[in-house]
C-alpha cells in the first residue's frame, strides 16, 4: 500500500473534491484501533450524518472465510484465482474492510477522474462519481447510458444521489 502522511490530509483532499451539491453533506470516516490486536479499524461514507456504506474489519474475516472455504474445495487454485472468483460476491455484498477503502482512496488520488469512473473497483467509482471534476455532460452520458443500474445497490445509491443533485 502506498504511504500517506495522515487520514486527516486524505480526508481533506477527498472533501475538497466533492461536487458543490454534496459539500457539507457527504463525509468520509476512517479510524484504526491501534490498541487492539492487528490494529482493526472501520471506515464509512456518510450523507447528512447517516452511514450509506461501512467498511469494517469484520468484513476482512468474511473475506478470509470465503477464501478458506474455496481453497478447501479447490486446493489446486492459487490465491489470486480464488480472489478473482470471490470478487463478484464481495462486490455485490460490499464485503470490504477499512483497508480496502483506504487502498481505494490512495489509488483514486493518483488517477484521472475519467479513469476512476471506468475502474473495476466500486469504491473508486463511488469516489469518482461524487467528485466535482465530473461535469454535467459526463453526468448526462452516465444517466443516458444507465450502466450504473447494473451495479450493486450500495454503489447505485451514490450514482443516484449525484444524478439527482446535478
Amino acid at each position: 500500500m502506498e504511504h500517506y502522511k495522515s487520514w486527516a490530509g486524505l480526508n481533506k483532499q477527498l472533501s475538497e473534491n466533492l461536487c458543490d451539491e454534496l459539500v457539507d453533506r457527504v463525509t468520509y470516516f476512517l479510524t484504526r484501533y491501534h490498541d487492539v490486536h492487528n490494529s482493526y479499524g472501520r471506515a464509512a461514507i456518510r450523507l447528512d450524518g447517516k452511514e450509506l456504506v461501512c467498511f469494517s474489519w469484520i468484513e476482512m474475516y468474511h473475506q478470509e472465510f470465503d477464501i478458506s472455504a474455496l481453497h478447501k474445495e479447490e486446493q489446486q487454485s492459487s490465491y489470486e484465482e480464488i480472489i478473482a472468483r470471490m470478487k463478484p460476491k464481495w462486490d455485490t455484498d460490499c464485503t470490504y474492510c477499512e483497508m480496502d477503502f483506504l487502498d481505494a482512496v490512495l489509488q483514486f488520488r493518483n488517477m484521472p477522474v475519467q479513469t476512476a469512473l471506468e475502474s473495476e473497483n466500486y469504491i473508486i467509482k463511488i469516489l469518482a462519481i461524487m467528485d466535482r471534476r465530473i461535469g454535467k455532460r459526463t453526468l448526462l452520458r452516465i444517466a443516458d447510458a444507465k450502466e450504473y443500474e447494473k451495479y450493486p445497490a450500495w454503489v447505485r445509491q451514490f450514482y443516484e444521489l449525484r444524478l439527482l443533485n446535478q
